[in-house]
């Protein structure tokens, strides 16, 4: 079960960030997790939000460059070794981790976002080892 996530190219420049965020509290849109890494020319903004394909028309709109990739929401125990087991897991499985967040849940649980290459594969071993794994409703 696959979680939208969108993937906005940024001009490395000040108040980019506050257009994005902006045009989605406009129009409604939650950002419920979030990552930006740079470059000395852009940023990537990745988002998970209550609604990606009216966040991709707002955000195009505003003549923003938008992705939409396939990531799982992963709810990893709160405890120590939470994280790693699951990582472990997909390590042992030949699953290469590609990048990964943390994301904020109406559960008490802990949530990491994890993209890899291999979405449907990835999630049928995280499933068969009984890790759960968030829709984007959560």
């Amino acid at each position: 079960m696959a979680v939208r996530q969108l993937s906005v190219f940024l001009e490395n420049r000040t108040g980019t960030l506050s257009e994005v965020t902006q045009a989605l509290s406009d129009n409604g849109i939650d950002v419920r997790a979030v990552t930006l890494s740079d470059t000395v020319e852009f940023g990537i903004l990745r988002l998970i939000v209550s609604d990606p394909v009216k966040a991709e028309e707002v955000l195009r709109a505003h003549h923003f460059t938008v992705s939409i990739t396939e990531v799982l929401c992963v709810r990893v125990d709160d405890v120590p070794g939470g994280l790693n087991a699951v990582v472990q897991l997909l390590q042992k499985e030949g699953i290469s981790l590609e990048y990964l967040y943390a994301y904020i849940s109406k559960s008490v649980d802990a949530s990491v976002i994890f993209y890899v290459k291999d979405c449907a594969r990835a999630e049928e071993v995280l499933r068969k080892n009984g890790i759960r794994l968030l829709s984007e409703a959560y």
